[in-house]
């Protein structure tokens, strides 16, 4: 597998990264996790605009699926080849209407669907393209899922927006790459079931054994080498905040 780092700001874009957008690459599949705020146009420089075989959204704030309302009109509007065939789309329940609210003005009620295969999430295991999927609702005020991927021998997981919660420690169990979200910093903010500080995501990494943590959703607010730090005081694998750009082969 490989992982893209398309975008990895936290709850808005920063002057120097979109939100959060991750593409995740296997036997040719390009599958993408979450498509935040700038995120269309950055991925734009990895991957072309038709290029994609399915998209996951871990839930439906706007800093993690908005830039969908971009990627429709560039589906359906299509000119040169004409309109594409619906991608697959896994998110939760109500995600079409929630992107068709959104855009405000589609050219009819289902216009989505001409150009997305919506799935509704559930926790669960099933399969997309090459990869084995496993999803957890996690703790979060709206629906929300991190996701673990698997291919190769080698396993992928992604908490999307949470606070502490039970199933987040098994999704990540023995995780090669544990891309884990770290909003809050240590000692500052405390909000149950919102986000996690980088002690917090350190601590999961720690349990689960995971091979690499890779820390993201930082909002341009707080400093990462802070929330670093406190990673680092508890888990002892090799760790780093995300970049825009980053790859990583899993």
């Amino acid at each position: 597998m490989k992982l893209t780092v398309v975008g990895c700001s936290g709850s808005f874009p920063s002057a120097e990264s979109a939100c959060s957008s991750y593409l995740v690459e296997a036997d040719g599949f390009r599958l993408l996790l979450d498509m935040g705020n700038g995120a269309l146009g950055e991925l734009q420089r990895h991957c072309g605009l038709y290029d994609l075989d399915a998209i996951f959204l871990s839930h439906l704030h706007a800093d993690h699926c908005i830039d969908m309302c971009g990627y429709f009109v560039a589906r359906y509007y299509r000119h040169d080849g004409g309109r594409c065939a619906p991608l697959p789309v896994h998110g939760p329940e109500g995600t079409e209407q929630r992107l068709t609210t959104a855009y405000a003005d589609t050219p009819s009620a289902s216009s989505m669907s001409e150009v997305f295969d919506f799935h509704t999430l559930k926790s669960g295991h099933f399969e997309i393209g090459p990869f084995s999927v496993r999803t957890e609702k996690l703790a979060h005020p709206v629906e929300a899922y991190g996701i673990r991927l698997e291919h190769g021998g080698k396993s992928l997981t992604y908490s999307g927006d949470t606070g502490v919660c039970d199933g987040l420690d098994d999704l990540a169990r023995g995780a090669d790459l544990f891309l884990c979200e770290a909003s809050f910093t240590h000692g500052k903010e405390d909000i149950p079931d919102l986000h996690l500080n980088g002690r917090e995501a350190g601590a999961y990494a720690e349990r689960a054994n995971a091979g690499r943590l890779v820390l993201t959703h930082i909002p341009p607010w707080t400093d990462p080498t802070r929330t670093l730090a406190d990673a680092k005081a508890v888990y002892g694998g090799p760790t780093e905040v995300a970049h825009p750009g980053a790859v990583y082969e899993i």
